[in-house]
């Protein structure tokens, strides 16, 4: 079965004699090289192992022929890897013909309209929003991963969580209603328990700063946790603390923290700490068995985007 990953991730073709290339063609295999122009033909200009390639205009992406696609997108590739498939071997004009068109085509119909809410891919992040982050999820698709679903600890950006061409594992959240992929990353960053497990009262670790509120602060200590401490004037969010746990209380899923040290120098950022990188799920709860805040997440089919990007998840108090 053909592999299709995101742009970056493919099997560089300037590594390949043209013998090697030949095989590709004939197996379909998706190959990436940097795109070195956009010319005056609307082609993108690449280089195979020495020799010229091209991919005229309507195979530089799957939908830009009928507009569905920007011509940015395609401007912005110059400099990048780029996915494709070999179309032909070089002519009489010694180049060969090259298609991300017929890659993202293939990648669409082959393996992603296959998947289901709850099962986990690679993917990569191409673009952060303050709503969400967007990730390559084969060949250049691009697919949402919402602020909501980056994990359980509120966080003010995206890039609180992420940073651009990070490579992730996701769960499909659900499908919008022109069919696109709805990514969550939370579900794979582990439960209360899970967390929680990784510290002990009296132990002093770092943290950042997530929310103020008039009655205390929350500062994070992993990507899926956070503990509440006394408020502290002249904090900011996003600040790195050192955090003394002075309790932790499974049954109300709640950390109670003194701030130690608010100087630290160096900004922080957690490791994802994946419980799952492959498979499905098809349910998941964060919460303790007797907490009174419910926090879980159902992967259905029949979810349906008008209930929001993280439809599926249900949190009672």
């Amino acid at each position: 079965m053909v592999e299709y990953k995101p742009e970056g991730l493919c099997r560089p073709a300037c590594e390949l004699s043209p013998s090697q290339l030949a095989q590709a063609q004939v197996q379909g295999e998706v190959l990436q090289a940097t795109a070195l122009a956009f010319d005056r033909q609307q082609r993108l200009r690449l280089d195979l192992n020495g020799q010229p390639a091209y991919m005229e205009h309507d195979d530089c992406a799957d939908g830009i022929d009928s507009g569905q696609v920007r011509e940015i997108t395609v401007l912005t590739r110059v400099g990048r890897p780029t996915c494709f498939v070999i179309l032909e071997a070089p002519g009489e004009d010694g180049a060969w013909r090259l298609s991300r068109r017929v890659a993202q085509h293939r990648c669409r119909e082959e393996y992603l309209d296959r998947l289901q809410p709850g099962d986990i891919l690679p993917c990569r992040v191409t673009h952060i929003e303050p709503f969400g982050a967007f990730c390559d999820v084969g060949c250049g698709i691009s697919a949402l991963l919402p602020i909501d679903c980056l994990s359980v600890s509120r966080i003010q950006s995206p890039a609180d969580r992420v940073q651009l061409e990070e490579d992730l594992f996701c769960v499909i959240k659900s499908r919008d209603d022109q069919g696109r992929l709805v990514l969550s990353l939370r579900e794979l960053l582990g439960t209360w328990e899970e967390n929680a497990g990784r510290f002990a009262v009296g132990e002093t670790v770092v943290g950042i700063v997530r929310s103020i509120e008039d009655y205390g602060v929350f500062i994070e200590i992993a990507p899926n946790l956070a503990g509440l401490a006394e408020r502290t004037e002249g904090l900011r969010l996003g600040q790195p603390v050192s955090v003394y746990i002075k309790s932790i209380l499974p049954d109300k899923m709640k950390l109670k923290l003194v701030i130690v040290n608010r100087e630290l120098s160096e900004p922080l950022r957690f490791a994802l700490p994946y419980t799952q990188t492959s498979g499905h799920i098809d349910r998941w709860v964060y919460s303790t068995p007797f907490s009174r805040k419910h926090i879980e997440t159902e992967f259905e089919s029949a979810v349906k985007a008008a209930a929001g990007p993280c439809a599926g998840e249900q949190i009672l108090l």
